[in-house]
């Protein structure tokens, strides 16, 4: 799979590795934006923000439909983490963390489903697919 068609398109499958990997490059972008001076954060974040989520909700997507369902659980997953961003504070945030728990163990913990679905051939075995 190619990295540039990871983070831009919510088409097809994602194994759970690249997946890992494009979700924590996203996170420390984000983070690393985070630690630069607010004041440059109303001139920039129209472009930078947009860019994170864009590409966030296509690997959340692709891995999604690697387990068979549907690309929109990503704006619930989306959602939580910018409610529970940088800290959980109220009992709302408390159920989104849930929601990220979840995700965390069907995405990052569950393998794909073995075989063609939907979505696609499986990317770990494509000969199996058929």
């Amino acid at each position: 799979m190619d990295w540039s068609e990871l983070f831009v398109s919510a088409e097809g499958r994602s194994p759970r590795g690249p997946s890992l990997a494009a979700a924590a490059i996203l996170l420390l972008a984000g983070a690393l934006y985070e630690s630069i001076p607010a004041t440059l954060h109303w001139l920039t974040g129209w472009f930078v923000y947009p860019a994170l989520f864009f590409c966030g909700t296509c690997v959340l997507a692709k891995r999604l439909h690697d387990r068979g369902r549907s690309g929109w659980w990503a704006a619930l997953i989306l959602f939580a983490v910018v409610a529970v961003w940088p800290r959980p504070d109220s009992f709302f945030d408390f159920l989104f963390a849930l929601v990220l728990v979840w995700a965390g163990v069907e995405l990052g913990a569950m393998p794909g489903e073995a075989g063609t679905n939907r979505y696609g051939p499986n990317p770990l075995r494509p000969a199996l697919a058929i």
